[in-house]
């Protein structure tokens, strides 16, 4: 992936952050924590803040699972879930070519474990019962 589809993904993680109003450090952490995995230096994400790029689509259904739950993780990461927020990855979500069903189950099993972070076995699971 090149750096300019990084920053789009990125922006994406800060866009649902912002849904609620305001990003805590948690927040603006972790999305610190994923564009440096992704190899961008810090004033590169800090940027994104300020100018976030457009989405761009995603190929691979890989790709897509993987984003998904990097939206998923970013929602839950201050511990509080705002219905903006749920609205934001709902939108997200469809924009991605997730199935609505799969969304939902997402969003309902995500209530069952501490701290709301669903495992990736468990969220690839999902996945394949809607798409095989």
């Amino acid at each position: 992936m090149n750096s300019g589809h990084h920053k789009s993904l990125l922006s994406d993680l800060i866009t649902l952050a912002q849904a609620d109003g305001i990003i805590d450090s948690a927040e603006h952490d972790f999305i610190h924590r994923i564009g440096s995995r992704m190899g961008l230096d810090f004033d590169a994400i800090e940027d994104l803040f300020e100018n976030p790029q457009p989405s761009v689509p995603l190929f691979s259904e890989m790709e897509r699972i993987t984003h998904f739950h990097k939206l998923l993780l970013v929602m839950n990461v201050d511990r509080e879930t705002h219905e903006k927020e749920v609205v934001a990855l709902r939108n997200f979500g469809l924009k991605m070519g997730i199935r609505p069903g799969a969304i939902d189950q997402i969003l309902l099993k995500m209530d069952q474990f501490e701290d709301k972070i669903i495992p990736a076995q468990e969220l690839i699971a999902i996945f394949q019962s809607y798409y095989n």
